[in-house]
């Protein structure tokens, strides 16, 4: 992307990277085989993400509702995320990438906090791409945590609400609303993501599966969302002349 790479720089990209399971029994494979695909796939759009100037990026790793899954198909993912935060985060922190990790964590294997930990405190002097994934996450469980506690204070603003909305979640230092939204796996919903930081994203909704997407996939959204306009509410401006 020629011109896209100074383009896409400062935007918050967030991605569902939904059909990891559909895309394995698609081929006569067990789920976690599309698991660990699909773990491969988040490595790389990273990366390109990272090459692309992409300011912020957020990936939806383990939605709080997936508590419902099988236990051993729970139990395999969190291993995938242990595995694959302690593998990247020294090339993320070569690359001056910063993870942080949003969720809950009082739910989580212990095995997995202490990757999160470690990993987090590995790429804390990052100071290019911004890497959020999202590991037990609700928004609407993070929207409500936030305003049990966000009637004592004496700010009263969306900003002030967004400041402790990072907090509640983990996330360190306000995050900017999502800029890009894209889904894969053909779904066309949000899913309980990223509710409030949401309100004004374009969104992007992708038929390949998880584990089908790629750099180029990347770029091609990124070069849709450039073509369309964003008012926020507002009329379009009125060309001079």
């Amino acid at each position: 992307m020629a011109s896209g790479k100074s383009s896409s720089a400062g935007l918050h990209v967030a991605i569902i990277p939904d059909g990891n399971g559909r895309w394995a029994v698609q081929r006569g494979r067990p789920r976690r085989a599309g698991h660990r695909a699909g773990s491969e796939t988040v490595r790389r759009v990273v990366d390109a993400a990272a090459d692309l100037s992409i300011g912020f990026l957020t990936v939806f790793a383990f939605s709080s509702d997936n508590w419902e899954r099988p236990v051993a198909e729970v139990d395999a993912l969190f291993g995938l995320v242990r595995q694959f935060l302690l593998e990247q985060a020294p090339r993320w922190t070569a690359r001056g990438i910063r993870l942080r990790v949003v969720g809950r964590r009082d739910r989580l294997p212990t095995p997995l906090r202490a990757a999160i930990a470690s990993a987090e405190d590995t790429t804390a002097a990052g100071r290019g791409m911004q890497l959020r994934i999202a590991v037990d996450y609700s928004a609407r469980e993070e929207i409500l945590r936030t305003a049990t506690r966000f009637y004592t204070t004496l700010e009263i603003s969306q900003e002030a609400f967004g400041r402790m909305l990072a907090r509640v979640s983990h996330a360190g230092d306000h995050f900017p609303d999502v800029d890009l939204l894209i889904r894969t796996g053909g779904e066309q919903r949000l899913s309980d993501f990223l509710l409030w930081e949401c309100a004004y994203a374009e969104m992007i909704f992708s038929k390949k599966m998880w584990p089908e997407f790629g750099a180029p996939d990347l770029e091609s959204a990124i070069r849709e969302y450039l073509t369309r306009p964003r008012r926020f509410g507002r009329l379009p401006e009125e060309k001079a002349g």
